[in-house]
């Protein structure tokens, strides 16, 4: 071709030989040193093997050619589609002395004629990117790559020796598509993922601020290859698929790492996997972040400052309880207070908190490392929930002997924890003394603040929140919808409250075992707001909409 002269191959030969340049032919270093450059190199090669060469830059791809060449053939074979049209498809290949690749091509494509180009390999890398998507790989892609593809997962014989050892040695890609299901949901803001067998099919959810959202869901060949990789990974026995089991992933995901708390459960038609996706940005939040009005805010700073009692949230699994407890010891959290925790299982480490794990197996539970708690002085005690009368007690002599005990328990309002306390076994008179507040808490969804648009509640709504629909001041809002927010209008979540205060005419009616009914009644006189009113005051500031609040609370009594 004349591109190049005998002296010009002498001295890039010389410099190869010398031993400089380790990793570089003579063609190489004749490309590095610009003398040649790559497209020469394919334009050679063509006219080597008498093909001929296509210039790839700003080429424009019908659909249709796309669909022809699928994109796990595409990237395994480093070939893109140039024409398609009357039966006959033009493909661009790097290599034209590779014949099994060409070979390759003319077998699996669905298409009796074939013809073949050269181009380079940046051309053809960077078509591939565009048309069949970038080098960041995705859930689908993969799952189109692992279904379509004719990757080997290693699969066991069933029944055979060592099924269960063999059944897990999974090539790379699947092993790909399981962190990217797990990276995808925390780019998404998920807070879990479902991973379920159901009878013809595995499905997988994401729950997004607290709403299962159904994703790209591999097939259920891929069931127990998957399960197997997250039950490793998660240090779980994957010989054991007859009792539930827990473990813990901690990975990286953009160098920030992560932790997710994982449990397998025994189902009909195979494990369900959930894994809890720990994210401890939520753990610095400010009592304004969580959801407090500024009334509601000074009473609850002057609660988590008092020097001594039991404070109780209350909610059902899910509501953020554990998020508002750790605000909290945040927010007291000072070099002049020793804190120590109690939980099963520590779900975030918190510096400058001595936190303690709780092991059935060794015989340190809830109640026993809460009796040694006590021997180290501390001034804030955080349990992690009250699950029996052993661990109530501690709590309650704890609270009476000069020490501020926050805690959970699972109750549908504030002034039924009293009831719940006496029913676990607790002497009414000690409920009363030890008792400083019961805060009940759910969560709803706030507006996305980049679609927020003004929006009038129908009158059901207006109606079921006891809302004056000529109330001035109102500032009622809803998403419209946009990619901030996946087009749901909502992004983010926040708690509505119940805030019970025990003061002395709550401690006699709690020593003289009053209902639960008399409770309620007694602190709506002294002002306690239920969650559906506080709900409703978000509602007319445009923190949330009205549905929100109606489907997270039950009515008041008229």
């Amino acid at each position: 071709m004349g591109l190049v002269t005998n002296e010009d191959v002498a001295q890039a030969r010389a410099e190869v030989e010398s031993g400089e340049f380790p990793d570089q032919g003579v063609i190489d270093r004749m490309i590095a040193t610009q003398i040649i450059t790559g497209a020469h190199i394919t334009q050679a090669k063509a006219i080597q093997f008498g093909m001929e060469t296509v210039d790839l830059s700003g080429i424009k791809v019908e659909d249709e050619a796309i669909q022809v060449l699928p994109r796990h053939i595409a990237k395994k074979y480093k070939a893109v589609p140039v024409f398609y049209g009357e039966g006959k498809l033009i493909v661009a290949i790097t290599d034209p002395s590779d014949l099994d690749t060409m070979d390759s091509l003319r077998h699996v494509l669905k298409v009796d004629d074939v013809e073949f180009r050269v181009a380079t390999e940046e051309q053809v890398d960077q078509l591939i990117n565009k048309f069949y998507g970038t080098a960041e790989e995705s859930v689908a892609g993969m799952l189109q790559d692992l279904t379509e593809g004719e990757i080997d997962l290693g699969f066991a014989t069933p029944g055979g020796p060592g099924a269960e050892e063999e059944e897990v040695e999974t090539d790379a890609p699947l092993i790909k598509l399981v962190n990217t299901i797990i990276a995808e949901a925390y780019k998404t803001r998920a807070s879990d993922i479902h991973i379920e067998p159901l009878e013809k099919r595995l499905r997988v959810r994401y729950r997004i601020d607290g709403c299962l959202q159904e994703v790209n869901s591999p097939p259920k060949k891929l069931q127990n290859a998957i399960i197997s990789r997250l039950k490793i990974q998660a240090a779980m026995s994957i010989a054991e698929k007859r009792i539930p089991q827990d473990g813990r992933i901690q990975l990286e995901i953009s160098g920030k790492p992560i932790d997710l708390r994982v449990n397998s459960l025994p189902t009909v038609h195979g494990e369900s996997i959930v894994m809890r996706i720990l994210d401890k940005s939520g753990l610095k939040l400010g009592l304004t972040e969580l959801g407090f009005l500024t009334d509601d805010q000074q009473t609850f700073e002057r609660l988590i400052g008092l020097p001594d009692g039991i404070l109780l949230v209350t909610g059902p699994t899910g509501s953020g309880k554990t998020t508002t407890l750790y605000s909290c010891l945040n927010y007291i959290n000072r070099p002049d207070r020793k804190i120590i925790t109690v939980e099963d299982p520590v779900e975030y480490v918190l510096a400058g908190i001595n936190q303690v794990q709780v092991s059935e197996v060794i015989g340190l539970t809830f109640a026993a490392a809460l009796r040694a708690m006590l021997r180290q002085a501390p001034n804030v005690v955080m349990l992690g929930e009250i699950r029996d009368m052993e661990t109530a007690t501690i709590a309650i002599n704890a609270a009476l002997t000069g020490h501020l005990v926050f805690s959970t328990l699972h109750t549908n309002d504030a002034p039924g924890a009293v009831q719940r306390l006496v029913d676990i076994g607790i002497k009414p008179f000690l409920v009363a003394s030890a008792s400083r507040a019961f805060l009940a808490q759910r969560l709803v969804r706030r507006i996305c603040k980049k679609c927020i648009a003004p929006y009038m509640p129908v009158e059901a709504e207006l109606k079921a929140l006891r809302l004056d629909p000529n109330l001035p001041g109102t500032n009622y809002s809803r998403g419209v919808g946009c990619e901030n927010c996946n087009k749901t209008g909502h992004r983010g979540r926040f708690g509505v409250f119940e805030v019970f205060l025990i003061d002395d005419s709550v401690r006699k009616l709690i020593f003289d075992k009053v209902s639960g009914v008399a409770l309620r009644a007694r602190a709506r006189e002294m002002g306690m707001r239920s969650l559906r009113e506080d709900g409703a005051r978000k509602v007319v500031a445009g923190m949330t909409t009205a549905d929100e609040v109606i489907k997270a609370t039950v009515a008041d009594e008229v």
